[in-house]
Formats: structure tokens, sequence, C-alpha cells
């Protein structure tokens, strides 16, 4: 396996992951497709590190560890929003939440 095959898997989860945040109503499955992009990210890391020119200098995983790191709280943040607009909206649908207030 060579520095492409790990970019073009990149590229495709990428890929993935933009399609579901633009095209999905549903908050959690846009949630789960922004921590694809997290993880297309953190391959870009693990990569690089790999192939680079000093691949025991270690950077790469601990810049995907911190990564990890930050997409955990993302999640829980996330979710916990996620239940309190449900629990004030009755609903889930991103075309649904237009307005701040009451309904």
């Amino acid at each position: 396996m060579t520095l492409n095959h790990y970019l073009v898997l990149s590229a495709i989860l990428l890929g993935i992951g933009l399609l579901g945040v633009l095209t999905r109503r549903n908050i959690i499955v846009v949630l789960f497709s922004i921590e694809i992009l997290f993880n297309a990210a953190n391959l870009n890391f693990i990569a690089f590190w790999r192939f680079g020119p000093n691949p025991e200098a270690l950077m790469g995983p601990m810049f995907a560890l911190f990564a990890i790191a930050v997409a955990a709280a993302e999640v829980a943040v996330g979710l916990a929003l996620v239940i309190a607009v449900y629990r004030h909206f009755k609903t889930v649908d991103l075309e649904k939440l237009d307005t701040l207030r009451e309904p």
C-alpha cells in the first residue's frame, strides 16, 4: 500500500461525509457524517506521518489522537443538543427546524 491508496480512501470518506452533511435532513445522520469527515482527516494525519521523512517523531498519531478527543467531545455536545431539540420540537428533521422560537 502506498500513500496514494490512503489518500484516495481519505478522499472517498471525505466525499461520503460531505454528501451526508449536505443532503440529509436527519440531525443524527448529519452528526455521523461529520464524524466521517473527522475520520478522513485522521486518516490523512496517519498516512502523511507514516510515509513522511521522519516517522519516528509520532506527530501524526498525536494529531489523530487529539482529533479523536475533539470528535468525542463534539459528539457529546451534539447529541445533547439533538435531545434538547427533540424534546422541544418533537422532531429531528432539519427542514422543520427553521426557528428558535416556540412553535
